[in-house]
């Protein structure tokens, strides 16, 4: 006699929502942990649903949510090459040795520069920044810039790249020593330099392979610290430094666990404090009045800081976030304000083309899109846009004379970075590499669909049991007259939230929308209550690009399941909640 394996019964009898997903609730063994937890811990029942999700004990529970970057800090020399790498610093920067740093052009790269730049000029030190053309040079060091800064410099630090550039660093052998302080995926030989401190080394453990670029030389720069300490010179501050390491941690999707946690939390509240010029200014430009969350850091400021890289200046994200003079941090941060908004215009285009193909190919591994004269600053963006509307790996890449370069960008589970290396160690691809949520790829035009093909079956084994991403998981049912700020007060201290820690979604059942309307050209708002309670403000960004706006503009006097997060706005100096939808459902 079979059984039937049952699926678990929709959250509120939604089995297909406005965007066409089912919505699932937390399963009865999570809420069993996460009341028992609540008992133990006295904290309200939304916390610990939270903490029961991340498998936090009611004894770990306090450190949790109160995580101190000198308990969660790992040992700097745990890491390969650390001491050869830090030491090299510290008497570089000691002896007035002239350093060049070589940094990638997204935030990663711009903050990890800024970082280095920061402590150099703390000891005295100006440092050469070089930043890669993007269509130019494309990414990491190639061999004429890493040639021409040799000439000229005794020591060449490459940030966030260089791992795999074997062939381009060599050509600063015999003239300056080069380091590397990437996180990226490694290759089973590593390039001829003096040092590569990368926790994504194939030789190393991985334990600390959640750090981004960032993390890495933030460490380096606490192991050379040690190094001037023992020689009896003064130390520059590094906690200081620590907004730089959130907004990278974030904005490059490197997930919030471990030392991240403290990373992030730390940094912005230093960032709430308004002392790093560049940042200050774009977080004006932004017209972020509130304080900084890590929301801010991926969606308003991270935006930004690209933008100079993929349709402007290169180094302008690394000059602004490096900038000590407010008047000059004003004036690139308004540049890169300005930049921003000529990605979005490109971006929308080559979206809305790139979505056209991908429901052509009935592929439900892997989502890929091509074509002639996309622009290669937007194809990461657009692999974003594209995998969150696929709910799947999305690959975007763009063609020039018989060449193609893109961008992948990956779901949990799924490491595209290993696929794509695995993908340039069988010849499908020229290069190709990144870590588990984005890479990036130069493939022949021809060898497109046969490389494309081969990946979706390497992302298909990797996937396994992973669902398709079709169910959206709630964490719990909230009604209006619970939804406070200070229960988001008390949510904040569970987190930070971000990638691999991702923040609760409330679901709030049976709401009717007051009004509804358009916000800029994408977005929409709308103010939802239940009988007798005060009414409650929200926000569904994009929502007019999919199928939520669309289906809900239309929807004031009705009543709707609504799904989402809680979050904070400022208006006319006061702050209120309001809930960042994602869902609705008809009641």
């Amino acid at each position: 006699m079979s059984s039937v394996i049952q699926s678990p019964r929709p959250f509120l009898d939604v089995a297909r929502s406005l965007t066409g997903r089912r919505w699932i609730g937390p399963p009865a063994e999570l809420e069993r942990r996460a009341e028992g937890l609540a008992q133990l811990s006295a904290l309200p029942l939304p916390i610990a649903r939270v903490l029961a999700e991340r498998g936090i004990e009611p004894d770990a529970a306090p450190a949790h949510l109160e995580p101190r970057l000198r308990d969660l800090l790992p040992d700097p020399l745990r890491l390969r090459d650390m001491a050869v790498a830090a030491d090299r610093i510290a008497h570089a920067a000691t002896q007035g040795q002239r350093i060049a740093i070589f940094a990638d052009y997204d935030v990663d790269g711009g903050a990890s520069a800024a970082l280095l730049l920061g402590w150099l000029r703390d000891l005295g030190q100006n440092a050469t920044l070089y930043v890669p053309d993007r269509i130019d040079e494309g990414y990491g060091p190639n061999a004429p810039a890493i040639a021409a800064l040799a000439e000229r410099h005794d020591l060449i630090v490459c940030v966030d790249c260089g791992t795999l550039s074997h062939d381009a660093l060599a050509a600063a052998k015999g003239r300056a020593e080069v380091i590397v302080l990437d996180h990226h995926q490694g290759g089973e030989t590593l390039p001829p330099v003096l040092a590569v401190v990368n926790p994504n080394r194939a030789d190393e453990d991985g334990a600390l392979g959640h750090l981004c670029a960032a993390g890495v030389v933030f460490l380096t720069l606490v192991q050379a610290n040690r190094v001037l300490r023992g020689m009896g010179r003064r130390e520059p501050d590094l906690i200081g430094q620590l907004d730089l390491v959130a907004l990278a941690t974030v904005a490059d999707v490197a997930p919030l666990i471990g030392v991240n946690r403290a990373f992030v939390r730390q940094g912005l509240a230093i960032m709430a404090r308004r002392q790093r010029p560049g940042l200050v200014a774009l977080s004006d430009v932004a017209r972020l009045d509130t304080l900084p969350t890590a929301f801010h850091l991926g969606f308003l400021l991270g935006p930004r800081i690209n933008a100079g890289g993929r349709v402007g200046q290169p180094d302008l994200g690394a000059l602004c976030l490096s900038c000590t003079d407010p008047a000059e941090a004003v004036r690139l941060a308004t540049r890169l304000d300005d930049f921003n908004r000529d990605r979005r215009a490109i971006e929308a285009g080559l979206r809305e083309e790139a979505l056209a193909q991908v429901e052509t190919r009935a592929d439900p591994s892997l989502a890929w899109a091509a074509g002639e004269g996309w622009h290669p600053g937007v194809v990461g963006i657009v692999a974003a846009r594209v995998k969150e509307a696929a709910r799947r790996p999305a690959v975007v890449i763009g063609v020039q004379h018989g060449v193609g370069k893109g961008s992948a960008r990956s779901v949990p589970g799924v490491d595209i970075g290993r696929a794509m290396q695995r993908l340039m160690a069988e010849g499908l691809i020229e290069k190709g590499g990144g870590h588990a949520m984005a890479a990036g790829l130069t493939v022949a035009e021809a060898a497109i669909p046969a490389a494309m093909a081969r990946l979706s079956e390497l992302v298909a084994r990797q996937s396994g049991e992973l669902d398709a991403g079709d169910d959206l998981r709630i964490s719990g049912l909230l009604d209006p007259s619970g939804a406070s700020v200070e229960l988001l007060e008390m949510l904040d201290r569970a987190g930070p939230f971000g990638a691999a820690a991702p923040a609760p979604r409330f679901a709030f059942a049976d709401q009717m929308v007051d009004s509804i309307s358009t916000m800029g050209d994408s977005h929409l708002r709308l103010r939802f209550r239940s009988a007798g309670t005060a009414p409650v403000d929200a926000v569904a960004w994009g929502a007019m690009s999919g199928t939520l706006g669309p289906a809900l503009l239309g929807a004031q006097g009705r009543r709707f399941h609504l799904a989402g997060k809680l979050e904070l706005s400022a208006w006319g100096g006061r702050q209120r909640l309001r809930l960042r939808l994602d869902d609705a459902a008809p009641a």
